[in-house]
């Protein structure tokens, strides 16, 4: 399947809002924080353009935004609105949800990985288990009382020693983390006020129900 290979900060610099796509990374040294990183990617870049900004652009770019956040192409986004679609309760809310239960985007939060990016590799070379059981599918959507581990290989890799002993991470309080043990595990559902980057799912669902 297709996947985004250029830069990620021109990503964040057409959405002209860091998206921290490469984790902690995007808080040292963010190209976005220098005059370069003000402009759009392109050869017009420097061109002013209107300040008036169509209600359909507003909807899409938040759309864009979120789409690439996860990584996701825009047939498998579109998928997961649909599932959303037809869930009780909002929407927006349901697909949010869904997107921060993808074991990828789990792996993330849990501090084994410096990036989403990162994430999604170290759950396709095999190196995650859900409740035992090794998943090298970074879609597979993780439920309530879910355990996460990883394999003894990554265990005794020196990046994730220091991942896993750096106090100063933070886990969102809908996971919980054990240090001794080097798991995780899903005790509530998302909360989505501590996404990273803010999302509003209202204009996500405006723009598909167009």
């Amino acid at each position: 399947m297709s996947r985004y290979l250029g830069s990620s900060c021109k990503l964040c610099r057409r959405e002209r809002k860091k998206l921290f796509l490469k984790g902690n990374k995007c808080y040292l040294n963010c190209i976005f924080e220098k005059k370069k990183g003000k402009n759009i990617p392109g050869q017009h870049s420097t061109v002013k353009f209107s300040k008036k900004i169509s209600d359909y652009a507003i909807h899409l770019r938040e759309k864009q935004k979120a789409k690439r956040i996860y990584g996701l192409t825009e047939e498998q986004f579109k998928h997961y609105y649909k599932i959303a679609d037809k869930m009780k309760g909002s929407t927006g809310d349901n697909l949010l949800k869904m997107l921060e239960l993808r074991l990828d985007n789990v792996v993330f939060c849990l501090g084994f990985a410096l990036s989403k990016k990162m994430a999604r590799q170290i759950v396709n070379h095999k190196n995650i288990f859900v409740n035992g059981k090794k998943i090298n599918v970074p879609r597979y959507q993780v439920k309530i009382g879910d355990i996460i581990t990883i394999s003894d290989k990554y265990k005794s890799n020196d990046v994730i020693k220091k991942l896993t002993n750096n106090e100063q991470k933070k886990i969102p309080t809908w996971l919980k983390f054990d240090k001794d043990k080097i798991s995780g595990e899903v005790i509530n559902e998302p909360i989505l006020s501590e996404i990273s980057c803010i999302i509003n799912s209202q204009f996500i669902v405006e723009y598909y129900s167009k």
